[in-house]
């Protein structure tokens, strides 16, 4: 066996047992990489989907070093909590980097929680190590497009002084799009060339098209002779559930069309009370399905819905948008026109694109697909072409790969040689 190249850390909040999309990519990126290197993480108690499972403080998984660092695990879904969350798991992940990480160590953080980047900063330049942030939200633009804070408070104004400064002064920045790459460049405010953009990946080999007459969910809830609107995954505070919603409400009449959604998160609760008042017969909702059964959920459905509010572009980058068109499935994007998922369904054709909160043209769009069933069979065959060609998991983990050996060589040429 070859000896690893170089030793590695990833420091998350989220990691195995979570398997939202952060813990699912995270966890696989850092296994993908341990064939190579030598690969410890440093992540929380699980949090999200896997909150109350009580996994071990240590152990090693496919050859990663997994250190589960001590905090509170409160519900995320109360902003409360979730405040008291990131600022134990932060602290926590702090001391422990300070005490494991050692010099010439190569670091990847995530922005979850959004406090992390800057603890992982700092314990960097205290260890000597090499930082490459990997942004999944740009702060605090997904905090403005959420309505927590407001632009161009003197708030805003500070965060976006810290992480302009913090993109300035990490080794590498990977971003998850094209918009996320113009965004960050726009913070950045002069040379950027320290910004790659790596995207995610679809589960080629898990998630393919399935028949849809014999799909087990769709026979479960009685709706193998439905035209099936299904958005599937978190149903977050930028996530446009209220245009959905007045969609649903206007093609009520329309009885083959049905609306399905499948998720937990903040506006879950909302988004049930909504529905019944409105007494909307024509939608269901499911909790979040297990990932074993991603495919035959992914699957239960003719048209895919991934709704952002207004404000979203380059802020967040849809991971659920690879493993739908692994799926084969066409895709109605509710997002900004300049955002990576509406370049990705305007360029490829594999869908529709509407402006947020315009519940009438959502509506229009989806009347168009119920009425071109051969056009949804082009789209769907493109959308699984699509991924084989660009976002297979070894694909993007060569990526992952030429920029560690990029950051490496540069900290070699400058300190005399260290691997």
């Amino acid at each position: 066996m070859q000896p690893k190249r170089h030793r590695l850390w990833v420091l998350s909040e989220l990691y195995y047992p979570e398997d939202s999309a952060t813990g699912f990519y995270v966890t696989k990126t850092a296994e993908a990489l341990a064939a190579t290197h030598e690969v410890s993480v440093l992540c929380a108690q699980p949090t999200y989907r896997a909150r109350g499972t009580k996994a071990p403080a240590f152990e090693v998984l496919n050859q990663v070093r997994v250190h589960r660092c001590a905090a509170t695990t409160l519900n995320k879904d109360v902003l409360s909590f979730r405040i008291v969350n990131l600022i134990t798991i932060s602290v926590s992940l702090f001391f422990n980097a300070v005490r494991k990480i050692r010099q010439g160590d190569v670091v990847i953080v995530v922005t979850n929680p959004p406090t992390l980047p800057f603890v992982a900063f700092l314990a960097c330049k205290l260890r000597g190590a090499k930082l490459i942030l990997r942004i999944e939200d740009v702060y605090p633009d997904a905090m403005i497009a959420a309505g927590m804070v407001r632009s161009g408070s003197p708030a805003v104004r500070v965060l976006n002084a810290m992480h302009r400064s913090l993109y300035r002064n990490v080794d590498r920045v990977i971003v998850l799009g094209r918009d996320m790459l113009q965004l960050v460049q726009r913070k950045l405010q002069r040379d950027s060339r320290n910004v790659t953009v790596i995207t995610n990946w679809a589960d080629c080999a898990e998630i393919t098209p399935l028949d849809r007459d014999g799909n087990p969910l769709l026979k479960k809830l009685g709706l193998t002779n439905k035209f099936v609107v299904q958005y599937s995954g978190n149903m977050g505070r930028t996530h446009d559930l209220e245009g959905l919603v007045q969609a649903a409400r206007i093609l009520a009449p329309e009885q083959g069309i049905h609306f399905l959604f499948i998720g937990t998160g903040a506006k879950e609760v909302w988004l049930t009370r909504t529905t019944r008042e409105l007494a909307l017969g024509n939608v269901t909702i499911l909790p979040p399905q297990q990932r074993s059964d991603l495919a035959q959920s992914l699957n239960a459905c003719d048209l895919a819905v991934i709704s952002f509010v207004k404000g979203m572009a380059g802020v967040s980058v849809p991971s659920r948008m690879y493993n739908i068109l692994a799926a084969g499935k066409p895709i109605l994007a509710v997002a900004d026109s300049d955002s990576e998922l509406a370049l990705v369904v305007r360029e490829e054709r594999v869908g529709w694109l509407v402006q947020p909160a315009s519940p009438e043209k959502t509506a229009d769009a989806i009347l168009e697909a119920f009425a071109n069933p051969a056009q949804l069979s082009e789209m769907s065959k493109r959308a699984r072409a699509l991924v084989l060609r660009s976002y297979t998991q070894s694909q993007i983990i060569v990526k992952f790969e030429e920029l560690l050996e990029n950051v490496t060589s540069l900290s070699n040429h400058g300190s005399g040689g260290r691997s």
